[in-house]
């Protein structure tokens, strides 16, 4: 249990450099949940430089969730190239569709709401509660361990996340709660940029595996040919000369994201072009 004292140097240490070096990011102007949503699944493993330009161009092509859930995951996929992690594109887009079908176009308020659609678990779903309704719950993502981390267990190591939900729950700010986790990412992302990154102490930490030569390389590969046109399964490998291609094929049928035409392959749902 943290004292009063503790929370109150803690929260001024946030505010203060939320004060002089607030970062603006589009999501933050206009912080409605369509577009908060679209940013949290952009940001999972991707750092803000790479998703800012997407994410214009993401939202200039879906303006609104009905587009998204009009829009054919080959369109969706089209302009989620670039950003990797393809699943997380078809994750928003199955979740456009069942917040249009189930929820009248309207995201869900409640956390186990939120975490029954595609994609979104149960710290997604207290993200958007913060940023998109201004509800003071807690949640832990990577920068909020730093900081945390940094504050509250400098000689630890395999950090549990359930050790560091007690600290939010007594130092969450419940007036200003969304900007409150503005202000813990820019200072945490500060923390890693000026001491190191400290997520190494966490339990849950998993190095993530290199990119180049790797399946997800494949996948991406694969995806970014589809969206130029169907292709031939010979022709996919062909074009990318590895023999885990007509196993990878196989995968992203199962997971709907390609499928079977006229004997070729293509993105599932065709390509509208504008």
């Amino acid at each position: 249990m943290l004292t009063d004292e503790l929370i109150r140097n803690f929260r001024e240490v946030i505010w203060d450099y939320f004060a002089k070096h607030r970062r603006d990011m589009p999501w933050r102007d206009d912080p409605s949940p369509y577009h908060v949503l679209v940013s949290e699944l952009m940001l999972q493993q991707t750092q803000v430089n790479r998703v800012l330009p997407k994410y214009e161009e993401f939202m200039g092509r879906f303006p609104t969730i009905q587009d998204l859930a009009n829009a054919s995951l080959a369109d969706v996929l089209a302009a989620w190239s670039g950003l990797g992690y393809n699943r997380r594109a078809k994750f928003l887009h199955a979740t456009a569709q069942r917040v249009a079908a189930d929820f009248g176009g309207e995201l869900p308020r409640t956390r186990d709401e939120l975490a029954s659609l595609p994609g979104i678990g149960a710290n997604t779903a207290g993200a958007l509660q913060a940023y998109a309704f201004n509800q003071p719950v807690v949640f832990v993502e990577t920068n909020i361990r730093t900081v945390y981390f940094h504050h509250f267990f400098q000689d630890s190591t395999a950090v549990d996340d359930k050790e560091l939900l007690p600290l939010l729950e007594q130092t969450v700010d419940h007036e200003h709660p969304r900007e409150w986790y503005w202000a813990l990412m820019d200072y945490g992302t500060h923390l890693k940029q000026t001491i190191g990154n400290n997520i190494s102490q966490s339990r849950h930490y998993a190095r993530q595996s290199k990119f180049e030569g790797s399946r997800r390389q494949v996948r991406g590969r694969i995806l970014k040919l589809l969206i130029a046109g169907p292709q031939s399964s010979e022709q996919v490998e062909a074009a990318l000369a590895d023999e885990r291609v007509a196993g990878v094929l196989d995968e992203l049928m199962r997971e709907g994201m390609i499928e079977q035409f006229e004997g070729g392959l293509r993105l599932t749902g065709g390509l509208k072009l504008p």
